[in-house]
């Protein structure tokens, strides 16, 4: 993991790249380097604010932890994405985890600095409107999802959203690439590790997927994706 920042790095993710020179070095100069090796929580649910982030390099898991103890994995952040906005949103802590799945870096900034963060720039300001916006539509979706389909398209349907997000094509199929578990599926859709594993058994047996230790390959996404819209 580098300490010191690439400035093509940062210059390359969406969030940045329309910004001025001075308005960059503005930006930059209120923020703090954070590195995340795996299994790292960036913050934890509960927490106060007091730093929000954007994400430079690696993959995060957000998990929510429900008040009778069940885990449900909410979402993943990725490269260019602002997280931990929990100022944007008006709230005084943070409503869930981020864990490193792999090793990652970040930088923070203090929520102080929010309001300063997007008026330096209306790419910033339009990105995180955008990341609020995507948020609520992805939480109806799950909520849609979880209220009305059976166990087989909502495993899908998270597996689709995750090729989406960090599909890599191989000779092999597409890889999801970075880690991924069974138990991290169960936990995307509400079910348990018995259920997922018998699905994606199933699927391993009919040539749509392929896995092994966090690793999942989409050999058929045609297949999965009528799976996933199948009707009920």
């Amino acid at each position: 993991m580098p300490t010191k920042l690439d400035r093509a790095l940062i210059r390359d993710l969406s969030i940045f790249h329309a910004m001025s020179e001075d308005d960059l070095e503005a930006i930059l100069s209120m923020a703090s380097v954070r590195q995340l090796p795996e299994g790292k929580a960036a913050f934890e649910q509960g927490e106060t604010a007091t730093e929000f982030f954007a994400l430079l390099h690696g993959r995060l898991k957000v998990v929510q932890t429900t008040p009778d103890g069940q885990q449900v994995v909410v979402r993943h952040v990725n490269p260019g994405d602002i997280f931990g906005i929990a100022r944007a949103m008006r709230r005084p802590d943070f409503p869930a985890t981020a864990i490193a799945v792999v090793d990652s870096l970040a930088l923070a900034w203090p929520s102080s600095q929010w309001e300063t963060f997007i008026a330096r720039s209306p790419v910033l300001a339009m990105n995180a409107l955008q990341t609020v916006g995507q948020r609520l539509q992805d939480a109806h979706t799950r909520i849609r999802e979880l209220s009305t389909e059976e166990v087989e398209r909502r495993v899908a349907h998270a597996l689709l959203r995750l090729v989406q997000q960090a599909g890599k094509k191989t000779e092999e199929g597409i890889l999801i690439d970075f880690p991924v578990t069974r138990q991290d599926i169960a936990e995307m859709t509400g079910t348990t590790l018995h259920t997922v594993s018998r699905v994606m058994t199933g699927w391993e047996a009919k040539g749509l997927v392929a896995g092994g230790r966090k690793r999942v390959v989409v050999k058929d996404a045609h297949r999965l994706h009528v799976l996933a819209e199948k009707p009920e």
